[in-house]
């Protein structure tokens, strides 16, 4: 079984409820199987023009899903909760964005698929919940650490264990 980590993020409605939501979805599927899950941050969304902040969270699990129907199955859970995929600019305010981080150290690079996500080591809101889930994990095209990414942060954005200002 694959060791992987994804992303939860929402930044429209009940923000908590989503991420929740997407997460039991998740550890319901029977290819998949929880490990752990980050507390629950909230952060200034990243790259967008809204002013809707995040609750943001990384679920651990494991899978026997490749990692392809890891996407077919996080896209179908987005859909779920209310997702709408826009063609120009999907930087909008979502229910719920599901992505994957990292699957074992496999690097993917498909039309529809990338992986390592290609922004993680840019997004102190993936950053800080890996800081507590995984914090020597390597990164395997940067070999660095998730440590020494968050070090590498020019700009953190501010991150908020959920109510509480989290300093790293």
């Amino acid at each position: 079984m694959a060791i992987v980590y994804i992303s939860l993020g929402s930044n429209k409605g009940d923000r908590i409820g989503y991420v929740q939501q997407a997460a039991s979805l998740l550890g319901a599927d029977d290819g998949i199987s929880i490990v752990r899950t980050s507390a629950f941050y909230e952060t200034e969304p990243w790259n967008m023009n809204t002013k809707n902040w995040f609750v943001n969270a990384i679920v651990e699990a494991k899978t026997k899903y490749s990692p392809q129907e890891l996407l077919k199955l996080c896209q179908a859970i987005e859909k779920k909760l209310g997702r709408e995929h826009k063609t120009i600019n999907d930087y909008e305010d979502r229910t719920i964005d599901i992505d994957i981080l990292f699957y074992n150290n496999d690097i993917i690079n498909d039309d529809n698929l990338t992986i390592p996500h290609k922004y993680v080591h840019l997004r102190a809101f993936n950053l800080v919940p890996m800081l507590e889930l995984n914090a020597d994990y390597v990164h395997p095209v940067l070999h660095k650490t998730i440590i020494e990414m968050h070090n590498d942060l020019e700009n953190p954005e501010m991150v908020f264990l959920y109510g509480t200002r989290v300093d790293i």
